[in-house]
């Protein structure tokens, strides 16, 4: 089986087109040499893939013959991928939580639809009661 069919398969990558992709940008590496698309996977095969900004690893042990759903991927690949690794996503993750805080700084365009139909809720309230001769507090 093809390379990017490969990773496309074992859901590395969302379409087989960015597998492709990513095999031209030079950031796959199949037994430790960087390859092209077409390069065919048998089993046995270490692959490295820089995704996310970290490096993968794993290892072939079969070629499924379609996609698989993800509760399949341990019969067909083991991840070698050290737990530093993982670490360094997490607090990639944790950081970009710490950059800011809800209600802090400028507002995004969510919040601003919020408020713009908060505003437009009380408005229409305010007119009904102008028509109907009520007191407005």
């Amino acid at each position: 089986m093809r390379l990017d069919k490969f990773l496309w398969s074992v859901r590395y990558y969302k379409t087989r087109s960015l597998a492709s992709d990513a095999c031209k940008k030079n950031r796959i590496k199949v037994n430790g040499a960087v390859v092209k698309a077409s390069r065919e996977i048998i089993p046995g095969d270490a692959i490295e893939v820089k995704k996310d900004q970290i490096n993968l690893s794993f290892k072939v042990l079969q070629v499924p013959k379609n996609r698989i759903g993800a509760k399949l991927l341990t019969l067909h690949i083991i991840d070698t991928t050290p737990k530093e690794e993982y670490e360094v996503l997490e607090l990639r993750r944790l950081s970009q939580d710490y950059y800011r805080e809800k209600g802090e700084g400028r507002p995004t365009k969510k919040d601003r639809r919020d408020l713009d139909d908060y505003l437009d809720g009380d408005e229409s309230t305010n007119e009904e009661k102008i028509i109907t001769g009520e007191d407005l507090d």
